[in-house]
């Protein structure tokens, strides 16, 4: 069923933590793939402040079941004290994509 299958954000501050992150995920299959975007201008409040960041987001591939594993092993190696982690729902795909995904993301 597509909705086993999930897309999860994650924001993060330069290209090394991007590409650091995404290979342990898909190293240790807790997601199949990881996309790595720039150019991301996030504008958003903290310790009571507006700040203005530039970052790079990561489309994080993966299995509602391995979840908590995976938000478990960013918050291990991401440096931001509260990053965002925020799973979505597959609810359609081509089948062969899901099926892929399936197969490269374990239970364990």
């Amino acid at each position: 069923m597509a909705t086993d299958y999930i897309v999860v954000f994650c924001t993060v501050p330069d290209e090394d933590t991007a590409q650091k992150i995404a290979h342990q995920l898909v190293e240790e299959k807790l997601a199949a793939c990881c996309n790595i975007i720039p150019g991301l201008k996030s504008i958003y409040t903290w310790e009571n402040k507006i700040q203005e960041d530039a970052e790079y987001l990561l489309l994080i591939k993966s299995r509602q079941m391995v979840f908590s594993r995976l938000e478990d092993r960013i918050k291990e190696i991401h440096p931001y004290s509260i990053p965002e982690i925020i799973a979505l729902p597959i609810i359609q795909g081509n089948k062969e994509y899901l099926k892929w995904i399936g197969e490269n993301v374990e239970e364990r």
